[in-house]
């Protein structure tokens, strides 16, 4: 569970401070080319969930983020019981949905700064989130084959 709790708060903390740092060195719509045409740096606000979808629904989203949240506490047995794996997969997603939650409460928007010009920009929230269901996709997959084999 120790583990479970250091990924969230690091997780949490890793993404708002970027943002900060984001918010304060870039003009909203600046692009800074790090890779150019492949990876650039775009500070941009999201007003609604993954590709703009929703836009404008903040308080749907904080409902949704902190139903999400309370589920993992209520599930803190469970989550203390599972494989560091899983603790490493939790802690992502919880801490990914956290950063963002306190951008929308703070500003109604989330702040995106990651742009590949193939995909809509995103930040390390996202990255965070998308990692851990990632690993407990992994980890389901691993585990049926284990049952299967």
């Amino acid at each position: 569970m120790v583990r479970f709790v250091i990924v969230l708060v690091m997780t949490a903390f890793i993404d708002l401070y970027v943002k900060f740092i984001v918010m304060n060195k870039m003009v909203e719509g600046e692009s800074i080319p790090i890779w150019p045409g492949v990876f650039h740096l775009t500070y941009i606000q999201n007003p609604g969930a993954a590709f703009g979808m929703l836009a404008g629904k903040t308080w749907f989203f904080v409902g949704i983020t902190a139903l999400v949240l309370v589920g993992m506490a209520v599930s803190y047995r469970w989550i203390n019981q599972a494989g560091p794996l899983y603790h490493w997969a939790l802690g992502l997603v919880a801490g990914g949905a956290v950063g963002n939650l306190v951008d929308r409460i703070r500003y109604t928007k989330v702040i995106d700064f990651l742009d590949f010009r193939v995909w809509p920009v995103f930040n390390l929230a996202d990255t965070a989130i998308c990692i851990g269901v990632g690993l407990i996709l992994l980890d389901a997959f691993r585990e049926f084959r284990r049952e299967k084999g």
